[in-house]
């Protein structure tokens, strides 16, 4: 129900007479009770139903970055491994920029170098 105090400040504040005020108040209760006032054409709601579902679902295809290698982590793994080398001869570089294994004594070592974040 609409309130002759509402088409009063309806008027006062938006600068309109009376049946602009009154048709702006019945269209705002019939948007709040659910109606649609300006239906879209077919090709319209096909659109704005694309626009919308393109953003909410996952991505169809994983995004693989090619990743810079570490010249600085490739050292260090590569003065270990030559420090290393004077106990052993069974070494293994799994990842150069990360992990190695080798064997001392009947022994098996995993060596792991990370760069944590700060």
């Amino acid at each position: 129900m609409i309130t002759e105090g509402a088409i009063l400040k309806a008027m006062k504040n938006l600068g309109v007479n009376r049946d602009e005020a009154m048709e702006m108040l019945l269209e705002d209760e019939a948007i709040n009770r659910g109606a649609n006032p300006h239906p879209l054409t077919p090709d319209q709601e096909k659109a704005s139903k694309k626009a919308r579902s393109c953003a909410a679902g996952p991505r169809q295809k994983p995004v693989h970055r090619e990743r810079k290698p570490n010249i600085s982590k490739r050292m260090i793994i590569s003065q270990i491994e030559d420090a290393i080398r004077c106990f052993t001869d069974d070494i293994t570089i799994t990842n150069v920029e990360r992990q190695m294994d080798f064997t001392v004594d009947n022994i098996h070592y995993r060596l792991i170098l990370s760069a944590p974040r700060k």
